[in-house]
């Protein structure tokens, strides 16, 4: 997509914090992505990965040290001219991690509050009502505008801070982690609420977590975030399947790692595990790799389980291990596998009934190992 066609088109964005001697310097460092109208686009990544330095430039609350943000056909910043849009003047909606919002206000004024303070136009009394009513609507919390903000549970506070963001209409909504205080179940259901929102309401909205389960159930893209750079964009299916280097097979979802030497094999590779008599066999090829020493990622839930005495089927590797734990969690069943000094875990189905102590063939796909440079 060229830069004249997103929605949201970021291009080279920089901002660098120095070193304090606490820690490595932070921020963001050359980040580019452009966005399609109405796209749910998540910034994911571990603390102090630059992922709300991103969000917090693209907000305005932040001067990036180069780079180019634009929206649509207006230009917010960019650095070889001078443009510098104030955050005020950005028609953008956001939601904090903590809500920000007033207990000694109602609903009601929770969410009139920017369109009474708006410094680039004057919104009449009926606007006001009419706009609020209409956000209230949208997060369904129209019975509650005279409540006290005192008197909300999380999820309805985190719906008032939602109302607040999207009352007066904005080009682009920007959320920095704003499930991260709820319990976990509310959690999946405003999950859920969210993106549905988000959909009925068509706005192209950038969103900040370092949660993978929200990551991959709620985004159109992601943009996988390490030490200040974007190492992996792609749909969320793509970036679970295919992660592009170990740090984001690791960092996004559940793997086992199996370490060996690499080999090239036809169109494949084989991998000589270590400390092991054992190879198995990825259908990558990655000719930089051969005679290196390499990692290889399996994910728990490609590992299927079965008797010592099954046959093997195609294009599957097979590894022979014995149960040391299996744990029912409802809907599923966790086990881990000893295969000589390897410990591999597995999900089964919850009627699947192997025991602690029983010997297993290990067998996952020949495309479902993923190899990478150790």
């Amino acid at each position: 997509m060229s830069a004249t066609e997103a929605d949201l088109d970021v291009s080279l964005l920089s901002k660098t914090f120095p070193n304090t001697g606490e820690g490595p310097a932070g921020g963001v460092q050359g980040a580019n992505f452009a966005l399609a109208s109405g796209t749910f686009f998540t910034l994911l990544g571990p603390s102090g990965c630059g992922k709300t330095t991103t969000l917090r430039c693209i907000a305005g609350l932040e001067q990036p040290d180069s780079g180019i943000i634009r929206l649509g056909d207006r230009v917010f910043f960019d650095h070889s001219s001078g443009t510098n849009v104030p955050l005020n003047l950005r028609n953008i909606g956001m939601v904090f991690q903590s809500y920000a919002i007033w207990p000694h206000m109602t609903v009601f004024e929770n969410v009139a509050f920017p369109l009474r303070v708006a410094k680039d136009r004057r919104y009449g009394r009926g606007e006001i009502d009419r706009r609020v009513d209409e956000a209230l609507d949208t997060v369904e919390l129209l019975a509650l505008k005279s409540r006290s903000a005192t008197r909300l549970s999380g999820g309805q506070q985190q719906r008032v801070a939602l109302a607040r963001a999207i009352v007066r209409k904005p080009r682009l909504l920007l959320l920095d982690e704003p499930l991260s205080n709820l319990d976990a179940a509310l959690r999946e259901e405003m999950r859920k609420e969210l993106k549905k929102l988000q959909a009925q309401i068509g706005v192209t909205t950038v969103y900040v977590t370092h949660d993978q389960a929200e990551a991959l159930e709620m985004s159109d893209h992601i943009a996988v975030m390490q030490q200040g750079r974007i190492v992996q964009l792609a749909s969320p299916r793509n970036i679970y399947r295919n992660p592009s280097n170990a740090f984001v097979a690791g960092f996004v979802g559940s793997t086992n790692w199996l370490s060996g030497m690499a080999r090239g094999d036809g169109s494949g590779m084989v991998v000589n595990l270590a400390n092991s008599q054992s190879s198995i066999r990825c259908i990558q090829r990655k000719v930089e790799l051969e005679g290196r020493d390499v990692l290889v990622s399996v994910r728990p839930e490609t590992i299927t389980l079965r008797d010592v005495h099954s046959t093997v089927p195609d294009r599957t590797n097979r590894l022979m291990g014995r149960v040391s734990f299996a744990g029912f969690s409802g809907g599923s069943m966790r086990y881990q596998v000893n295969s000589n000094e390897l410990k591999l875990e597995a999900y089964g189905s919850p009627d699947s009934t192997w025991n602690e102590g029983d010997e297993v063939c290990i067998d996952f796909g020949t495309d479902a190992a993923s190899i990478f440079e150790a």
